[in-house]
């Protein structure tokens, strides 16, 4: 497809994930960044919120690695060159320097946050979608770096043979879920 539109087509194909999220009523640790409005209206106390965030990462962390592994060893990975785009991703993510994985998580939750007060505000289940597919196909399209999806991305890469260890992972983790955090909290707040 080329590299913009084969960008632009794997965001749409992104957008799936939040889609159902959302309309299942689902929790995704990025888009409970905007938990802190509650917080900041008086409605959530810090502990609640804080306790939130804790267990929906555990379960969307968990929900990525456990996933990696079924698509690993369903045998998907072995057809038409599907490995060799898992190692590289996950090859390509690990190489990123502690400053722009976070800027690029800032970057990205702005955009989740975005699509989620957007389905919020839209009355149809297709003004929900068409909300949701711009915002996730921009972040997908531009590179940026969302911690959930990553514990997803990374354990599959390595699954699939590339060269990543858990200190990669944990070195790429930690500032884009930073980045991811400051990037929702920073869209609520404003």
């Amino acid at each position: 497809l080329g590299y913009g539109l084969g960008r632009l087509t794997a965001g749409v194909a992104f957008s799936l994930g939040l889609i159902v999220l959302v309309l299942a009523g689902g929790e995704l640790f990025t888009g409970n960044n905007l938990m802190v409005l509650a917080w900041a209206s008086g409605k959530a106390p810090v502990r609640a919120l804080l306790r939130n965030w804790t267990l929906v990462y555990g379960a969307n962390a968990a929900g990525g690695v456990l996933l990696a592994l079924a698509i690993h060893h369903s045998g998907v990975l072995e057809s038409g060159g599907v490995s060799a785009t898992a190692i590289r991703i996950a090859e390509a993510k690990v190489q990123l320097g502690v400053g722009p994985a976070f800027l690029r998580g800032v970057l990205c939750n702005a955009l989740v946050c975005l699509a989620i007060w957007l389905s919020v505000a839209a009355r149809s289940l297709e003004g929900k979608v068409i909300a949701i597919v711009f915002p996730i196909s921009a972040f997908v399209a531009l590179g940026f770096e969302h911690c959930i999806a990553n514990f997803y991305l990374l354990p599959i890469g390595m699954l699939a043979g590339a060269n990543v260890g858990l200190f990669d992972l944990a070195g790429n983790i930690f500032p884009v879920t930073a980045g991811n955090t400051v990037g929702g909290v920073g869209i609520a707040l404003a």
